[in-house]
């Protein structure tokens, strides 16, 4: 599968039109309609957001297998991200 046609795919599996997503990933409606219909091809840096726009991480946007649970490791790097406010808020300790 192209890069274009996995984003659209996800876009439309979640149910985000392509305006919504690129407000969501900084990036312009038109720039994303054209990355969907493989006339540009995304930087590293773009797609970083796109997928963040879309909740799926870059590996799992390679991916073919379903995306797995999130391990223990990466509980804790979202702990470790957390500002001390949330922290504090969040955790029972």
């Amino acid at each position: 599968m192209q890069v274009g046609d996995r984003i659209a795919a996800l876009r439309q599996e979640k149910g985000i039109t392509v305006n919504k997503l690129a407000n969501m990933a900084g990036v312009s409606q038109s720039y994303l309609r054209d990355v969907e219909l493989g006339k540009k091809q995304p930087t590293v840096l773009y797609l970083s957001y796109i997928c963040d726009a879309l909740g799926v991480r870059m590996r799992d946007f390679f991916s073919d297998e379903p995306e797995q649970p999130n391990s223990d490791f990466e509980l804790m790097d979202a702990i470790r991200r957390l500002t001390p406010g949330q922290k504090r808020r969040s955790l029972p300790f």
